[in-house]
């Protein structure tokens, strides 16, 4: 980055000024990116592992509908009534300001890109994050696992078929939905840099998330969740998991960082130019 976009950024980071449109999300986007940067370690981990426990209810609202409503309605239909319920746990994250990996990602990049980070202290922070999501994953997993086929709300044939949906795709395949998932996440959190109401807020979440769901893109914290799970019941086994979490963590990545923070950042050094 020239010293110019530098200068510029910073006399507006450091005046909080208000630039409109386009510059002011990219700011309000850096401004808070950092904030986490200066976060606790055990702080930003915490918040990473509730935000994982906290985005189960979507699989948990997901696993209810495919062990409910089979014999009800056509089987090819219950994805799709799925996808309306899928929103529901990122609202939860989200409007709790609990830090989800794939909410964070594009936001995390920027100081690296602005020169204000160093690209070793973003993979560190990225770790800490993926790390409490995916604990948070499996310890909610594992007790809705438990309690739901307690309750009968959820049944293993259920949980094993949404694993299967997850699984059954080639690589390429999942790691190509994943970029899409990863993109849809970063223009979420792009989104909610210009929406100051809870309102709506809440109706952005829900329609961007609710496009992942009805589109069937990985999401890898979600997923996370579900194929774990699947292998809890054996319907999946370990490399399946590994491969398949690998994949949408790398895809969820790219979308995120190319199409959204990256894109978003050289429109603005753009217009320096």
């Amino acid at each position: 980055m020239g010293k110019k976009e530098n200068d510029e950024l910073d006399e507006k980071l450091n005046t909080n000024s208000d630039t409109g449109g386009h510059d002011e999300i990219l700011i309000d986007q850096l401004s808070e990116g950092l904030e986490i940067y200066q976060k606790q370690t055990k702080a930003t981990f915490l918040s990473a592992l509730s935000a994982g426990m906290e985005i189960g209810f979507s699989f948990l609202l997901v696993a209810i509908c495919y062990s409910q409503l089979k014999g009800f309605i056509n089987e090819d239909w219950i994805p799709y009534a799925a996808a309306f319920f899928y929103p529901l746990g990122f609202i939860l994250v989200i409007i709790g300001k609990s830090i989800l990996f794939t909410e964070q990602t594009s936001l995390l990049a920027l100081p690296v890109m602005s020169g204000r980070r160093s690209f070793k202290e973003l993979i560190k922070l990225w770790g800490i994050v993926i790390a409490g999501n995916i604990l948070g994953g499996f310890i909610i997993g594992g007790m809705l696992l438990a309690i739901g086929q307690s309750l009968h709300v959820i049944t293993v044939e259920g949980i094993d078929t949404i694993a299967s949906h997850v699984t059954e795709y080639p690589t390429q395949i999942i790691f190509g939905s994943a970029i899409l998932a990863g993109w849809l996440m970063g223009l979420l959190s792009w989104s909610l840099s210009s929406i100051k109401h809870a309102v709506g807020q809440i109706v952005v979440v829900y329609i961007i998330t609710l496009i992942i769901g009805l589109g069937g893109f990985h999401h890898s914290i979600v997923g996370n969740i579900e194929i774990f799970t699947g292998m809890l019941t054996g319907s999946i086994n370990f490399m399946d998991y590994l491969i398949t979490l690998l994949m949408m963590l790398l895809g969820n990545t790219f979308g995120g960082v190319f199409f959204v923070a990256f894109l978003k950042y050289r429109t603005y050094t753009a217009n320096l130019e």
